[in-house]
């Protein structure tokens, strides 16, 4: 290098040891104005390559974008000149040296680069660029030094030397500086940008490159957040590379790619290849199936990102190490009074500027790993999502509902909170390797009994190892450093240098036994999701929907189904074929397989052999039908564009229009989870108009008149199913039990025990005198006085019809009016009569013509109760500050004595910390005043003594505060459940289920495992920030000067920090709870949305729903970066003045007391970002206690038991039922339900309770159950009044036979036997009785038969013969029945009516019956219109009395 610059390169008497230093003019030459050019060039491939792959579009040429190229091209003008003018010297012999051609030529060709480069951008759309800001930066501050050294050297000499290149050395610099500016301002969006049309754009698309590393683009969010709570129209929209969409997709073709991989070899088995000899022999050992990896898709998908966050953590790791290096230097300064002072500045500065690299590598790392976990948890859900929308039958019965859920909230999770420590895997070793490496050039092999030592500790990964390991390790090397040799003499900087090499040891062994329970949690996890990403899928071939034999529209040939390959086939050797436009019923007993031909035509069973061929589109309406948490309207449109017309027709040949009017929205009326507030009827109209409205060519309706009254049906046929009806013309499949409506058929299919047992029409099968034919004949009333009675009554009919549709829904609904004049609440009801009327001016004695009101009116109407119609209120988010109240309930929690003892443990630990360090600096000091130590056992063993108190002090704090933390969380949780168990029905009502799991789940968890590690690390942090403050305050006093004004930034940064993340914690709440309810509700309905051909919008749904979830975790994210730069750079300030100081007062400080200083200066940094952070957590997570609190406090029903009023042994004996001029409502200042009802019903009577929907019959038995409170009057069991004992004493000597059969996911013994009271021969014989014995004794597993989640491997029918066995069981005195028999064929019907009528014979019996002939011989029936008693007689005296129970008789054809 002397050779190149004709002088010499370096020269450490003018740059070192000097007060006035500066480095040689070869050196400013050379190497300071190569650094930049080196960089740009290094950089440049890479850069390139990155262009190349993101183009976000060109920018149009701007004022700044030619200003920059303006100066670029000067810059290199200017370094030209200065090369043309050393070949003008060359000319003219002056002879320059070669070092004056070389710098010139490569700078000048690389500002040409950069000019280049700065074009180049503009076409890519880059607005702000990070590599020309360094390289200018570079630039300017490289030339610095020349600046100063031409400015002394003509101080000095009194002249300028050489006028030329002073003269261009200037312009240069001031070009560049101006370069370095106009690099800082950012350009415009590129042209077509997305910003340019979104109303919110995230702000970090568009930030310059210093916003980015600073994260500045965060600060408008942070102040508007402290300025007031923030809100969901507040947060960004996502960037396009984090939307669910492109994710998800990226990760679904990874995964996909690798499934064909898989798949390939047994492919080309398959297809009858033979491998040769060769192949065979080498392929031999290996299984024939191989899984594919989730693993590889996630690494194939997220691999690009991992690569950079390490490129960052390397940096970083480096970088970390460099600072204990400078601590050696700045020790050393002050342990030699002759050293110049500038060394002293020197270092502090290097620290500080070390300290803030470090930290902002740090936060970019941290910055795109959390970025990068974010659109991992993302993918993952969503290919979850999808997954679930297309797994077989018997994949799901694997898995529950609430299993799968969790694959997507729990084992998701666990990805996003492994991907912090991911980098661990290499980063610990490499950071523990060149902890000991330094360690070594420290204090040589005595390091080797601490790394021995720290490696048998490994294990042990409690709070007090975690907290004492680096304690312990730099104990045992210093006492065997001082012991192995008595010239070892430990002084300030082995001592102080060795304790924060240890300090930075710490961190990746405290980190890797989280990395390694992170990682097989992580593992498990993954585990369960591939599992769950393998299993089969539905064949969407299994159905040929293309060709079709002409005139047909569906064609089974030689079809056999089953629902999983392990069963026996469920469907065998069906031969069907339905011409097009032809009506087709369904018929056969329970069990004998209709639902499961209808799921066979809809391709969701797995077929076994044969083809199914279907025509056109379909429309399914399930037996139970399935109903969405959205508004009525939506339900029936399912996504289709709106036709009023066409909308107008449905609603009416279903039915619905009067039921829209009692709406408080109309059809704008929020629907609740799975139509709660919807009686059966209305919830089954609702499904049978989504499929009227949808247009489909085919039809398949299973058994959708089941759950309306028999007008109800007969009206929904006529102008519906029937010939007449509007899908006339269209093919229509349909299920049924009804046998009015089967002479009108084209065709019936009868079943039996999965086979076709007859087809054709009704009168050919009555011809035909086969078991359809007898079945008829038992059950059929006679078809002469049929049509006699037709003829008598068609008048009546024509008058009676719109009356009768009109009183189904709207004349009783007056049991749920709300007469409040303005708002319209929820109504919170039971089980299946849940229908709401608004009611602005709506009595309870509105003639029948209240339909004729005027268009203009109903309008208004509507209007006015849109705002109303919404069910499920939106879950609040608490605003502001986390009430002290909710702090005290956790302390409360955890028990006074706990609390108070963590609050005086803690500073114990800190003092005895200090206590440890401040010796340490003393014994340190000793050997630099006697350059030898004595009493080294003595300080050895304070040294020891202090950290074993430490350690004590530690183990007790962290087992209080675990004792505490588990006492606290059972006791929430034992609350939460205590009153979740006892909350009344309308809560649950009320409540989507997603938001109850979200306490049990979500909330519960932050109790059980993250609030107590948030109050541990707070406290810690805490106490060491206030060590670390004592300490240098104590050593330097100066420092209180600067403590003041970085504690007001330090506050000031907290305030907007904590008061913006705890709010977008609180949005990222609430915003999870609807990914898991639509999930959960799309798991249910997936046959119903695979039906319509949905899927795609359901998934666009569910990822939108993940978006809003995303939009609140990112700034969350980006709030924590933020934090985490403006924190550390206060930290930084105190490594700065703590260094400075020291400095400054170098006569009057000892080294041992500035490394004491210093070291403890150095760790500030982590401590105060960590307790801001702790701090937010705390109140982010304390909300968890808030949530659950506000649900343990909810109303309850009345006690369980009544001590001191508990009715006597086996009451009640007589089964008397008696209502005593009793009312009730749904709630304070409603209307009455039912008024002033008496009746008597004798013990061991037969009554059937009928009257149109919303009369008010389930009402009254939800009032013998006391699921409603009596708001006059009483009930009276056996002369008991019901109110003065306790709810279980009641509800145990009840039994309801529901409408909707509930039925839990375990063995089928349970759920007949919950309690194991019965003996195995009562089981059978119950199911013998209920005529569930053949099915049971066909199952494998009999008794022990597994029901799936809500019994969906059983049909409706089986379910309720279920309920009825669970009756039979119990045997009551009394029983209630609720339509209990509505899904079981009439023969069925007949045996089980049969059977209550032996085996209840002595019970009293309550009916709500839709078939009138179930209860036609019963002792009385009871008739309520309006929720009165209209009549109350034997069913003969009834129909002889010609009042509102012979109209129904008729209409059923039984009078």
């Amino acid at each position: 290098m002397d050779a190149l610059c004709g002088s010499k390169f370096w020269d450490s008497n003018l740059s070192v040891h000097t007060d006035n230093p500066d480095l040689t003019p070869c050196f400013q030459n050379s190497l300071l104005a190569w650094v930049p050019c080196i960089y740009l060039w290094a950089a440049l491939p890479c850069y390139l390559f990155y262009l190349r792959r993101h183009n976000r579009g060109y920018i149009v040429l701007s004022h700044l974008s030619r200003l920059k190229t303006a100066l670029g091209v000067l810059l290199w003008c200017v370094s030209w000149a200065e090369l043309f003018y050393s070949f003008h010297g060359l000319v003219h012999g002056w002879a320059p040296a070669p070092i004056s051609f070389v710098t010139p030529l490569l700078v000048g060709v690389t500002m040409l680069l950069a000019t280049l480069l700065i074009q180049y951008e503009r076409l890519r759309g880059v607005q702000s660029s990070g590599v020309l800001i360094i390289f200018w930066f570079l630039c300017v501050v490289c030339a610095i030094v020349p600046f100063r050294s031409k400015i002394l050297a003509a101080t000095a000499k009194g002249e300028i030397s050489d006028p030329f290149h002073f003269t261009t050395f200037y312009i240069y610099f001031a070009l560049v500086l101006f370069a370095l500016i106009l690099s800082c301002f950012r350009e415009k969006p590129p042209f077509f940008s997305p910003q340019n049309v979104d109303p919110n754009p995230c702000p970090e698309v568009s930030a310059g490159f210093l916003s980015r590393l600073s994260f500045w683009w965060f600060t408008k969010m942070a102040i508007l957040g402290y300025r007031r709570p923030l809100e969901e129209q507040d947060l960004w929209s996502l960037k396009e590379d984090d939307c669910s969409q492109k994710v998800v997709n990226r990760l679904l073709e990874a995964w996909k790619k690798l499934q064909k991989q898989a798949v390939g070899p047994e492919a080309a088995a398959a297809s009858g290849k033979k491998a040769s000899g060769e192949d065979e022999v080498l392929l031999g050992g290996q299984p024939r199936s191989r899984q594919p990896s989730f693993l590889w898709a996630l690494l194939a998908t997220f691999g690009p990102s991992i690569l950079i966050s390490m490129c960052f953590k390397v940096v970083q790791d480096l970088l970390s190490f460099i600072n204990p290096q400078l601590l050696s230097i700045l020790i050393r300064f002050i342990s030699n009074p002759t050293a110049p002072t500038w060394w002293g500045f020197l270092v502090a500065g290097l620290m500080f500027l070390c300290s803030m690299v470090q930290t902002l590598v740090l936060h970019q790392y941290f910055h795109c790993i959390f970025e990068m976990a974010l659109r991992l948890r993302t993918a993952i859900t969503g290919v979850i999502y999808r997954k679930a929308l297309v797994i077989t039958n018997s994949a799901k019965r694997e898995s529950t509902v609430g299993e799968i859920v969790n694959l997507m909230s729990v084992d998701a999770q666990r990805f996003m909170d492994l991907a912090p420590f991911l980098n661990l895997v290499w980063s610990a070793p490499l950071q523990i390797i060149l902890a000991i490496y330094f360690l070594w050039q420290n204090l040589g092999p005595s390091i080797l009994a601490g790394v021995a030592f720290m490696v048998l500790l490994i294990p042990l990964n409690g709070a007090v190892a975690v907290k004492m390991r680096a304690f312990q390790v730099t104990l045992t090397t210093l006492g065997v450093y001082v012991s192995v040799d008595q010239n070892n003499v430990l002084d300030a900087e082995k001592a102080f240098v060795s304790v924060s090499l240890f300090n930075l040891l710490k961190i990746p062994l405290n980190m890797l036994p989280q990395l390694i329970s992170n990682l097989i949690q992580t593992s498990v996890s993954l585990k369960r999701i591939q599992h769950f990403l393998s299993q089969d899928e539905l064949d969407p071939q299994c159905v040929e929907r293309k060709t079709i034999t002409p005139g047909y529209a569906v064609t089974i040939d030689n079809g056999t189904f089953t629902w999983a390959p392990d069963l026996p086939p469920t469907l065998h050797s069906l031969d069907i074929q339905v011409p097009k436009g032809a009506l087709v019923a369904v018929v056969g007993p329970v069990g004998c397989g209709k639902s499961s031909l209808v799921s066979a035509l809809l391709g969701e069973m797995e077929k076994l052999e044969g083809t199914v061929c279907v025509k056109g589109s379909v429309a399914y309406v399930p037996q139970a039908a399935w109903i969405q948490n959205c508004t009525l309207q939506e339900n029936i449109l399912f996504g289709q564009a709106l036709d009023p017309k066409r909308y107008q027709q449905a609603l009416k040949t279903c039915a619905l229009l009067a039921d829209l009017e009692m709406l408080p929205g109309g059809d704008q009326t929020e629907i609740g989870e799975k139509g709660i507030n919807l009686s059966g009827g209305q919830r089954q109209r609702v499904s049978l108009a989504r499929a009227v409205y949808s247009e489909a060519d085919l039809f398949l309706l299973d058994d959708p008149l089941s759950a309306v009254d028999s007008h109800v049906a007969k009206h929904i046929f006529d102008q519906v199913i029937g010939p007449e009806g509007v899908l006339a013309g269209k093919t229509r499949v349909l299920v049924t039990h009804s046998i009015s409506f089967l002479p009108q058929m084209d065709f019936i299919i009868v079943l039996a025990d999965g086979q076709v047992s007859e087809v054709g029409s009704y009168p050919a099968l009555l011809q035909r005198n086969g078991s359809f034919a007898n079945f008829l004949s038992n059950y059929a009333p006679d078809e002469d006085e049929e049509n006699m009675k037709d003829n008598r009554t068609a008048l009546e009919d024509i008058e009676d019809q719109e009356v009768m549709l009109i009183e189904d829904t709207l004349s009783n609904h007056t049991d749920l009016t709300d007469n409040e004049p303005v708002m319209y609440e929820v109504q919170k009801q039971f089980m299946r009569q849940l229908s709401v009327m608004s009611s602005e001016g709506e009595g309870q004695g509105w003639p029948v013509p209240r339909r004729c009101l005027g268009s203009a009116g109903k309008e208004v109407h509507t209007a006015e109760a849109k705002a109303s119609g919404a069910l499920i209120q939106e879950e609040k988010a608490e605003m502001g500050t986390v009430k002290l109240s909710v702090f005290w309930d956790y302390a409360k929690a955890m028990g006074l004595y706990s609390t108070v003892a963590i609050c005086l443990l803690y500073p114990g630990q800190s003092a005895a910390s200090i206590g440890a360090n401040v010796w340490l600096s003393a014994w340190t000091n000793e050997a630099m005043t006697e350059s030898q130590q004595n009493n080294t056992s003595m300080r050895l063993g304070v040294y020891a003594a202090l950290g074993i108190l430490q350690g004590l002090l530690v183990m007790l704090s962290a087992i209080t505060l675990t004792v505490g933390s588990v006492q606290a969380a059972r006791f929430l949780h034992q609350a939460l459940l205590h009153n979740k168990m006892r909350s009344p029905q309308s809560f649950f009502d009320t409540t989507p289920s997603g938001r109850i799991l979200n306490r049990f789940s979500k909330d519960i968890y932050v109790i059980d495992e993250v609030l107590a590690p948030t109050i541990l690390m707070l406290l810690n942090s805490f106490y060491n920030s206030v060590a670390t403050l004592v300490v240098i305050v104590a050593s330097t006093p100066l420092f209180t000067v600067v403590a003041l004004p970085l504690a007001v930034f330090y506050v000031l940064v907290q305030r907007f920090y904590v008061a913006t993340s705890r709010q977008l914690k609180r949005l990222e709440s609430i915003s999870r709870s609807p990914i898991y309810s639509h999930f959960s509700e799309t798991v249910t309905g997936s046959s119903v949305i695979r039906a319509y051909g949905r899927s795609q919008d359901f998934k666009a749904v569910s990822d939108a729903k993940v978006d809003a979830n995303q939009r609140s975790c990112y700034p969350y994210i980006a709030s924590n970066r933020w934090l985490g730069i403006r924190v550390e750079f206060v930290g930084n300030c105190v490594v700065l003045f703590a260094a400075l100081f020291a400095v400054i007062g170098r006569n009057s400080l000892s080294p041992g007391l500035v490394g004491l200083s210093v070291s403890y200066a150095l760790q500030i940094t982590l401590t105060l970002n960590w307790m801001i952070r702790m701090m937010s957590d705390l109140e982010s997570n304390i909300v968890a206690v808030e949530r659950v609190k506000e649900y343990s406090k909810t109303e309850t029903e009345a006690p369980w038991v009544v001590e001191g009023s508990r009715p006597p042994a086996g009451w009640p004996l007589q089964g008397e039922v008696e209502f005593r001029n009793y009312s009730v409502r749904y709630r304070p200042g409603l209307e009455l339900v039912l008024k002033k009802l008496s009746l008597h019903v004798h013990g061991g009577e037969k009554v059937g309770i009928v009257g149109r929907t919303g009369a008010g019959k389930s009402s009254m038995t939800l009032c013998l159950f006391r699921i409603l409170e009596a708001a006059e009057g009483e009930i009276r069991i056996d002369g008991l009044n019901v109110a003065d004992i306790g709810l279980h004493d009641l509800r145990s000597q009840l039994t309801i036979i529901p409408q909707d059969p509930i039925l839990f996911s375990a063995s089928l013994r349970m759920n007949l036997d919950p309690f194991g009271y019965y003996s195995e021969e009562d089981l059978w014989r119950a199911l013998e009785l209920s005529h569930l014995h053949t099915f049971v004794s066909s199952q494998p597993a009999g008794l022990d038969f597994q029901c799936s989640e809500g019994g969906e491997n059983l049909s409706v029918g089986q379910r309720q013969l279920v309920c009825l066995a669970r009756a039979l069981l119990r045997k009551s005195r009394i029983l209630v029945l609720d339509e209990a028999t509505a899904a079981i064929d009439l023969e069925t019907d007949n045996f089980i009516q049969a059977t209550i009528r032996t085996q209840f014979e002595s019970c009293t019996v309550l009916t709500i019956a839709h078939r009138l002939n179930t209860i036609m011989d019963y002792t009385r029936v009871l008739v309520l219109d309006k929720g009165m008693i209209a009549e109350f007689d034997s069913p003969a005296n009834l129909i002889a009395a010609r009042g509102i129970f012979y109209r129904m008789a008729r209409d059923a054809g039984l009078a």
